[in-house]
This record gives structure tokens, sequence and C-alpha cells, in this order.
């Protein structure tokens, strides 16, 4: 199992605090520090689609200027601003048995796990 995201977000701190506290060990994958693969990106995009992973209520996205976020149409064109700017893509993204999830809640997990 992979978590990727950025280690000071606040949701990825829940999401690794969770997993630690029910002994579920994964691998952390640092968007800063490793980058952002392509294939992880497109992947999750086919099972969830590209709008789940473009994390629009951040301040990333807020910031960005109104002419990207009006180039984000289609998944190829979410995918350059993501690879662009990975602070946008929505954290955090969990794999797990060639299965996706994006973002965290303490109740989502707690379903995903007790399959």
């Amino acid at each position: 199992m992979k978590v990727y995201g950025i280690p000071n977000c606040n949701t990825v701190k829940k999401a690794r605090t969770w997993l630690e506290e029910h002994g579920k060990a994964y691998e952390f994958h640092d968007y800063k520090k490793q980058g952002v693969p392509d294939s992880t990106l497109k992947a999750a995009m086919k099972q969830l689609g590209w709008e789940a992973l473009v994390n629009r209520a951040g301040p990333t996205w807020r910031k960005l200027p109104d002419e990207v976020k009006a180039s984000v149409t289609d998944a190829a064109s979410a995918l350059v601003v993501m690879k662009a700017h990975s602070s946008v893509i929505k954290r955090p993204l969990l794999e797990r048995d060639g299965q996706f999830e994006a973002g965290f809640s303490e109740a989502r997990y707690t379903s995903l796990f007790d399959k």
C-alpha cells in the first residue's frame, strides 16, 4: 500500500496517523521530493475520474491564474496542471491492491479496511 501526498498537509497527516494507529503498513511517496508519477495519476484518473483528483477547494487552485484554471477541461489538461502544481492534487491519494482512494475521512478508511 502506498500513500501519495505532501508531508505537511493536515489531511495527509490525519490519514497517516489513522493508518499507523490501526497497524496498517504503508509506503509514503512525497510529491515534493519524489515528483508525481504519470503512471499513478493516469491509473487513478482512469478509476476515479480526473475531476476527483483536482482539488478545486484548496489554496493552490485558488492562486492559479484564471487562464490555467479555465484550461482544465479534461483528463489530459488536468494531468498537465497536476504535474506542474502537485499541491492541486487531492490528498492523500491512497493506492491499495490496485485501487485508488482520494482524500481522507475516518469513516471511509474504516470502511475500506474492514473489507
